[in-house]
């Protein structure tokens, strides 16, 4: 968790004003956790603190507020219609794009009252960078400190079918993902595509293979076998993290064979995860898509399958 400089801008460019609404602190039982936040803007929000009178609320105020930054603390009880029993404290700021550009630092560190800068705060800011790790967001000494969030893995999705476009549409919105979407010419693509989504013409998508980090994970589902296998190929020359095929388990078959007559061997291409998703959720590509993001977001589960497969 922690704070989505991008989607901030991208919400501005949108939307012009936009007043940021974060958990800053806690007290007994919340629906959400500290640096949990919400986007709210005139006719509209984006994420959320957690739902309920206390959200709605939140959103409510944030279109009427006039300060640039304000602290509130809320009770959670009966009164609110919330049974979470504890108490939330959140800061709601207001944001243009001058502001969004302010914010260069790694670690944000800002106080609604103002004042200098408090000892603890300049020392744990300054232990974070000595130190390279990021704090957890936190409420300190009245100042509110967020680390500036960075996508932690790298997802690389090869095609723009069907598939490809239910898959971008089910993971764009998860924070830990920067997602490259790759096809071969930018007609294969959506008129809209989500924001932090990179899209990539390329007349010879393989070319590509070795541009990507070798710690990214890769869903490959073009609408051509050759350029599928090529993908494959490139792949296991290179170096990756996770990836997947998408394919019947007669299209693997076919796939190894003609990926050891290329020289890589079995346990190399062993490496590969084919079919991908839950064939029991049927072939519709929502279903394909929700079958292929619970399989990546569950690292663990991936060599558990691939022991099941080779089994």
């Amino acid at each position: 968790m922690g704070f989505d400089r991008e989607a901030l801008r991208e919400a501005v460019k949108t939307h012009g004003k936009v007043t940021r609404v974060v958990i800053a602190g806690i007290k007994g039982s919340s629906p959400r956790e500290v640096g949990a936040a919400m986007l709210v803007w005139e006719n509209g929000q984006s994420g959320t603190i957690g739902g309920g009178t206390l959200e709605y609320q939140a959103a409510e105020a944030a279109r009427s507020q006039a300060a640039p930054m304000r602290q509130t603390h809320h009770a959670l009880g009966p009164d609110m219609g919330q049974c979470c029993g504890g108490a939330v404290t959140l800061l709601s700021e207001i944001y243009d794009l001058a502001a969004v550009d302010r914010l260069d630092d790694a670690v944000i560190a800002r106080s609604a009252s103002g004042g200098e800068m408090p000892l603890s705060v300049k020392r744990l800011l300054s232990q974070a960078r000595g130190q390279g790790v990021a704090p957890e967001p936190q409420l300190i000494d009245g100042w509110m400190v967020e680390p500036v969030h960075e996508p932690a893995r790298n997802l690389w999705i090869w095609g723009a079918g069907h598939v490809g476009r239910a898959l971008v549409d089910v993971l764009s919105p998860l924070p830990d993902l920067s997602i490259t979407w790759v096809d071969t010419g930018p007609e294969r693509f959506p008129e809209a595509v989500p924001a932090g989504v990179t899209v990539v013409p390329a007349a010879k998508p393989a070319e590509l293979v070795r541009h990507a980090p070798r710690d990214a994970e890769h869903l490959v589902l073009t609408y051509s076998h050759n350029l599928d296998l090529e993908l494959c190929n490139r792949l296991l020359l290179h170096d990756f993290r996770f990836a997947g095929l998408i394919g019947s388990a007669t299209k693997w078959a076919r796939f190894r064979s003609r990926l050891a007559a290329l020289g890589h061997a079995p346990e190399r291409i062993g490496r590969i995860t084919c079919p991908i998703g839950n064939p029991a959720l049927g072939k519709h590509p929502q279903m394909i898509a929700v079958g292929v993001a619970v399989q990546i977001l569950r690292p663990a589960r991936q060599n558990e399958i691939k022991k099941d497969l080779s089994a």
